[in-house]
């Protein structure tokens, strides 16, 4: 339960970051398509990234052996035991509170997002579709805004002239050829999962709103009269029926929209701008997504002897002890103890592992004690244990199938064989360090439009029957008014346009002088950037693999 919240909480933040690199330095950039890939590509990273996990081992000294004397336990059987009521001790679990809030506003999205399906199939549902090239055209009867729904473009063919159903088919195209409704998708079920994130729904907004300058630029390139396009943009507004889950003409950012139109191209060199979320991401990487796990070193010997306070000898024998070993052992049991070992039928596999042993020990005159293993796979670790009592008598105790490497109860002690100092033992590599992002100057603030776009008289709206000639005398009446507003207001058109140029060329100044201050170099600089993020991602990778071949060789270690 706590893994997801961490992750939904880490999730939040990766959202937050493109968000706002974004929203301070993409949003009024003219690179529209790249900002697209730039969403996306926030969203993915946001689910994926925190998934990822680089371990990072540490070795440590080994803990001394520890004695601990034996503890007895004894049973009371008077003892009374004490239950708690619910009433004593209520105590709230909050992350089931939290989750269940989760779901029901994880539910109530769903919910609405079928509805939202199941209203777009009943505006499609029953209708001709015309089939041109790969588009699906469907001409309705509703009074709805055009829109767009992967290669279907539906409209109403009677609420338009011809030159102004022209632009929006253009427009609806550019969302049609690019799969748009893809990105809505992909948009709308991020705020179902992240719904109780106010900022995903900014992230939305900052989608479709994207989607419609691709759109505009892309359309305004096929048609000639770019100031037609704009006053459809206008006569669109007045529809505020739209479908959801689709590309449709009609936003509430027509402001924003016309002044893309008119604004001019962006520099080559604000692609900077994109670069600039990585060292973000990489710091995001070294400080939440490394875990650190300890581990202890281990001996090279496979006999081990360990000797506390002197009372107790633990010879071990496991599967890579060496024939060499073996003989060593045996002549340490014999000068330290006085204990004869005879070791005999030794049998090794194919990886030269000890598959079956014979060890006959013998102390003076006491009776023999023989471990004798046989079978066709390795053997499990086992030992001899001689234990030196306070008045000089010696103990021999034998443990063989792998109970060497558990605690052993020896005269009220605790003894634990332990391993270190294996230098065969692989290390893990060290992260290599992001490179820096060149350092940028203090520039002044760029110009800020003089004028505002003249507010637009409101379009009369068709009649839906066409047929009543009262209903349509009265259309066309309001459409001469609206006509005289519109030549009325053209003066203060052309004053715009005259203030938007002026604008520009305060805009080319500006540029000119962010690029006298930041030299001929910065792009070098920011070549050099890219190559070194490169690198550094190539060498992030391959230490990766390095780290999981590391993980599997310790384990078989």
């Amino acid at each position: 339960m706590e893994a997801l919240f961490i992750f939904i909480i880490k999730s939040s933040g990766l959202i937050a970051l493109f968000y706002f690199a974004y929203f301070f330095l993409l949003r009024k950039e003219t690179f529209f398509t790249s900002s697209r890939w730039f969403l996306l590509a926030g969203l993915v990273t946001s689910v994926i990234l925190p998934l990822v996990v680089y371990t990072k081992v540490i070795w440590i000294d080994p803990a001394p052996v520890s004695y601990l004397p034996m503890t007895n336990y004894h049973y009371l059987p008077n003892h009374k035991q004490h239950f708690t009521t619910p009433e004593e001790s209520l105590e709230i679990n909050w992350y089931l509170v939290s989750l269940a809030v989760y779901a029901l506003g994880f539910t109530a999205f769903m919910i609405k997002f079928g509805i939202d399906f199941y209203s777009l199939n009943s505006v499609l549902k029953g209708k001709k579709i015309e089939q041109q090239a790969d588009f699906k055209f469907v001409d309705v009867n509703e009074n709805i805004a055009p829109f767009s729904y992967f290669d279907y473009i539906v409209y109403n063919s009677s609420m338009y002239s011809e030159k102004e159903l022209e632009s929006i088919l253009e427009h609806e195209k550019v969302h049609s050829d690019q799969h748009h409704t893809i990105d809505v998708i992909i948009s709308r079920i991020f705020c179902i999962l992240f719904w109780f994130n106010p900022l995903i729904w900014l992230y939305k907004k900052a989608i479709l709103q994207n989607l419609e300058f691709i759109a505009d630029s892309e359309a305004a390139k096929k048609i000639s009269d770019k100031k037609a396009y704009q006053y459809t943009l206008l006569k669109i507004t007045t529809h505020e029926t739209c479908v959801a889950i689709t590309n449709h003409f009609y936003q509430s950012l027509i402001k924003k929209r016309i002044v893309m139109l008119n604004k001019n191209q962006s520099k080559k060199r604000n692609y900077w701008k994109y670069y600039a979320v990585l060292p973000a991401l990489v710091t995001f990487v070294l400080l939440f997504q490394i875990k650190t796990i300890a581990q202890e070193k281990e001996k090279k010997a496979a006999q081990e002897v360990i000797e506390p306070a002197d009372s107790v000898d633990v010879f071990k024998i496991k599967k890579s002890t060496t024939d060499q070993q073996l003989k060593e052992m045996a002549g340490k049991l014999k000068k330290n103890h006085d204990v004869d070992v005879v070791i005999s039928d030794v049998k090794r596999n194919s990886k030269d592992e000890l598959t079956a042993i014979k060890i006959d020990v013998k102390k003076g005159n006491e009776e023999n004690q023989t471990i004798q293993i046989e079978g066709n796979k390795a053997i499990k670790d086992c030992g001899i244990i001689v234990s030196t009592a306070d008045n000089g008598s010696k103990k021999i105790d034998i443990v063989t199938n792998g109970g060497i490497d558990k605690p052993i109860a020896i005269q009220n002690r605790v003894v634990q064989v332990r391993e270190f100092n294996n230098p065969d033992m692989a290390a893990a590599p060290t992260p290599p360090s992001p490179p820096a992002v060149p350092a940028l100057i203090d520039a002044p603030k760029p110009p800020v439009c003089p004028i505002d776009m003249p507010k637009m008289p409101k379009a009369p709206v068709m009649p839906k029957n066409m047929k009543n000639k009262v209903s349509m005398a009265k259309f066309e009446k309001e459409m001469e008014e609206f006509d005289k507003k519109m030549e009325a207001l053209q003066p203060e058109m052309d004053k715009y346009d005259i203030a938007m140029e002026k604008f520009g060329e305060e805009m080319d100044k500006y540029s000119a002088y962010i690029d006298q201050q930041l030299g001929p170099d910065f792009e070098k600089k920011m070549e050099q950037f890219e190559k070194e993020m490169k690198v550094f991602e190539k060498t992030m990778k391959e230490q990766e693999k390095q780290m999981m071949k590391i993980e599997k060789e310790n384990k078989r270690s």
